[in-house]
C-alpha cells in the first residue's frame, strides 16, 4: 500500500457526545480512540494534511448539538490541533457526509491537489461509511482505518436489532467490497505513511 505525501487525515466527528452511553448505548472497538490518536500523530508528524470534521446536531435531545460540551472534541483531539507541520482544516456538518460540511471539503482537496484520503473516526457505518461512500463516488483514493473507527447497537425496521461489531463489519464489507474505499488496519496506513 501507497500513502501519497499529501494524503489527507479525515478524522470524523471524534467528539465527547459519543462517550454518553445512555444516549447512544453499547459501542464496540474500545481501542478506536488510541488509533485514531496514531493517526493524526503520524500525519502531523510528517506535514501531511488532516482535516478534523464536526458534527453540529441540528436535534436538541443529541449530545452533539452546539453549546452542549458533547459537541466539543475528545480532549485528544483537541490537543493535537494546530501542532502538526501540514494544512490543516476545521468542517462542521449537520448531516452525515463531512462533503457537505462548511466549508466545502472537496473543493478544497481540489485546491490543494489531494487524491487520496483516509478515514477514521465516528460511526463507523453512519458519517464515516458516508462520507467514504461520497468521496469513493467522487473519485478519490479512498482508504478507511477499521480499527480507527466504532460505532453503537441499532434497531432498525421490524425490530431488527444488529451489534456494533455486526454493523462495523457489514459497513467495511459494503464498503470495501462495493468499491468505495479499501478498508485496512492502522497498522498498515501507518507503516505505509511513516
Amino acid at each position: 500500500m501507497e500513502i501519497a505525501e499529501n494524503a489527507a487525515l479525515i478524522v470524523v466527528d471524534v467528539q465527547k457526545g459519543f462517550d454518553e452511553a445512555d444516549f447512544w448505548g453499547p459501542r464496540n472497538n474500545p481501542g478506536a480512540d488510541e488509533a485514531i490518536a496514531s493517526l493524526i500523530d503520524v500525519w502531523q508528524a510528517t506535514g501531511r494534511p488532516v482535516v478534523f470534521v464536526r458534527h453540529d446536531s441540528e436535534r436538541q435531545e443529541s449530545p452533539l448539538r452546539p453549546g452542549y460540551v458533547g459537541n466539543d472534541f475528545k480532549e485528544y483531539v483537541e490537543e493535537r490541533r494546530g501542532t502538526g507541520a501540514g494544512k490543516e482544516l476545521l468542517i462542521t456538518k449537520t448531516v452525515n457526509s463531512a462533503f457537505y460540511g462548511t466549508p466545502d471539503l472537496a473543493a478544497w482537496l481540489r485546491a490543494e491537489g489531494i487524491s487520496q484520503l483516509v478515514l477514521a473516526g465516528v460511526q463507523t457505518n453512519m458519517c464515516v461509511e458516508t462520507t467514504a461512500r461520497m468521496g469513493g463516488n467522487l473519485g478519490y483514493d479512498v482508504l478507511v482505518a477499521f480499527d480507527a473507527t466504532y460505532t453503537f447497537d441499532l434497531t432498525g425496521p421490524f425490530d431488527w436489532r444488529r451489534g456494533a461489531d455486526e454493523l462495523a463489519r457489514a459497513s467495511a464489507v459494503s464498503l470495501h467490497g462495493g468499491g468505495f474505499a479499501r478498508v485496512v488496519t492502522t497498522e498498515e496506513i501507518v507503516a505505509a505513511a511513516s
